[in-house]
């Protein structure tokens, strides 16, 4: 019995095999098929009278009929032309590839459509430089109508504050900690602040209810800083209570864990609204502070705080000695660490750099320094250029950002763009060298020069954390398809001949008789070549109407 199923398998597979090969040549057979139908029916179709009438009415026809023809010809092609343009702005590919791919490859035989490379999985990082809602985005929502922040942005806030503001063994928490766990998990602004003021009357020390507060129900700057610092004092004073627990109590340590991440988030904020608040020297002391209790917490890039805050303050060796530490190539890189490591390398240059003389005379040791710094950060973001040179608006900065992504370049550029603007020459050093940055990165981009190629996917994440009203920067730029350009080409050489057509007539119809002709050219060689190869008698049954 084995034998036997094993000889049907082989046959079937035999016989499939076969059957994918034949469907290779069905259109040529199909081709040959419908000749052979039309020189068999000649005569009662009566092809000779037809042909004859047709030469007729090709001569008497006018030059408007051209005109018209050619016009509706480029009409045609420019509609076609729209549609593929809309269908590769949205899919990314051709639309006349895809339905030739989908629906005619499988009938002419056993081509398989090529399947989509899988998208490696873009991660998303928390923004730490977000700015606070209820103050900054809602009042920018407010006067503009338009939402800065995405649905899936906040969706992603929403779990982190779930994350870190819920204690993570069900039953730890009082009733004002199930109260917040409704506020962190609802999409309503004003019901969130309802759950948290609940909050706070059912128990006044609910440090998260402050929090919340702090982030959407404050309308001023200070007002947060009022809120974070009452969030800071009743989470310190929960973790000094909590030396005297036993240390195997498990609701305990939930608690516990909820209040650091409390401690570090409010203390972080607070030094965020000191800076806002134009407190330098305040927000420096309490964000190298909390660097040095929690150094573990690097994970949520405090470091890019104190740095930004470091470059207001103009203190750039301070900024050099923390670089040093965190320009590590065993630590994760961001547009912050890439784009400063750069502005300092540009700083001692750039103030009497010179494009002529640097042409004559060529670099020196410093300035090639800078350059490659520059192009250093440049690949690793190229999207922050046009942000720094103002080519492209700057936005409020989402929630989330995606690294070497567009998300990223708006969210350094809406605080670090001062700081450039601040050195002398520094945009215009960064106009002359940034574009140069792609002459060295290998294309097709299989890989990079000193950093990972590009994922894909980033354009898709990066429109899911930018609103709508922001043109979104796509690097590398995707190439246009064939069939795109062919269109393209299509409409434009109908529209030229439908105008042309238009204006000279007489012109154009002896030049298409001469094309006619020129066309007509081969087609009567071969007929004269296989005349004279054919018998007399062949070629009169051939030809016979």
């Amino acid at each position: 019995m084995t034998g036997n199923k094993g000889v049907v398998s082989d046959t079937l597979d035999s016989l499939s095999f076969w059957v994918s090969w034949s469907w290779t040549y069905l259109l040529m057979l199909w081709f040959l098929l419908i000749m052979f139908l039309i020189w068999f029916l000649r005569a009662p179709l009566r092809l000779h009278e037809n042909l004859d009438q047709l030469g007729f009415f090709m001569n008497s026809l006018t030059p408007k009929f051209y005109v018209a023809l050619t016009g509706t010809s480029s009409v045609i092609s420019g509609i076609i032309l729209i549609f593929e343009w809309w269908y590769f702005h949205k899919h990314g590919n051709s639309l006349i590839e895809q339905l030739a791919l989908t629906y005619v490859a499988p009938f002419i035989g056993g081509i398989d459509l090529p399947e989509k490379p899988a998208q490696s999985e873009c991660k998303v990082w928390r923004n730490p430089m977000n700015l606070i809602r209820g103050c900054e985005y809602f009042k920018f929502m407010q006067a503009t109508g338009n939402s800065p922040l995405t649905h899936y942005d906040m969706n992603l806030t929403a779990q982190d504050q779930q994350m870190f503001f819920c204690p993570d063994v069900a039953g730890a928490g009082d009733k004002a900690d199930e109260l917040m766990a409704l506020a962190w998990r609802s999409v309503d602004t004003e019901k969130r602040i309802q759950l948290a003021l609940q909050a706070v009357n059912s128990n006044s020390n609910c440090a998260s209810a402050h929090i919340l507060l702090a982030e959407e129900c404050a309308a001023t700057v200070p007002e947060a800083d009022k809120y974070f610092r009452q969030a800071l004092k009743i989470a310190d004073n929960n973790i000094r209570k909590f030396v005297s627990v036993p240390s195997h109590d498990v609701k305990a340590n939930s608690l516990h864990r909820r209040d650091i991440n409390i401690c570090v988030y409010a203390r972080r904020r607070v030094a965020m609204c000191l800076r806002k608040m134009g407190k330098l020297k305040e927000c420096i002391k309490i964000t190298r502070e909390l660097i040095k209790e929690f150094p573990l917490m690097s994970v949520l890039h405090i470091h890019e705080n104190l740095i930004e805050a470091l470059l207001a303050q103009k203190a750039y060796n301070d900024v050099q000695a923390l670089l040093t530490r965190y320009d590590d190539l065993t630590l994760p890189k961001s547009a912050v660490i890439c784009y400063s490591a750069a502005l300092l390398k540009i700083r001692p240059v750039c103030e009497k750099f010179f494009a002529d003389v640097t042409v004559k005379k060529g670099l020196t040791t410093h300035q090639f320094d800078a350059v490659e710094a520059l192009q250093r950060a440049v690949e690793f973001n190229p999207h922050v250029p046009q942000y720094l040179l103002e080519e492209k608006p700057i936005i409020l900065p989402p929630e989330h950002l995606l690294k070497r992504g567009d998300s990223e370049a708006v969210a350094y550029s809406f605080y670090h763009a001062a700081h450039w603007k601040e050195v002398p020459g520094s945009i215009k050093f960064l106009e002359c060298f940034w574009k140069d940055t792609f002459k060295l990165i290998p294309f097709p981009l299989e890989k990079g020069k000193l950093f990972h190629p590009y994922t894909s996917g980033t354009e898709e994440t990066d429109r899911e954390l930018l609103p709508l009203f922001h043109d979104v920067s796509v690097y590398p730029k995707k190439e246009l398809p064939f069939f795109l350009v062919f269109t393209a080409g299509l409409c434009l050489f109908t529209l030229s001949l439908a105008l042309l057509t238009h204006f000279y007539p007489i012109f154009m119809g002896e030049l298409a008789r001469i094309a006619l002709e020129y066309f007509a050219t081969p087609f009567a060689m071969i007929a004269e070549h296989l005349q004279a190869l054919l018998p007399q008698q062949v070629w009169n049954l051939l030809t016979r109407a």
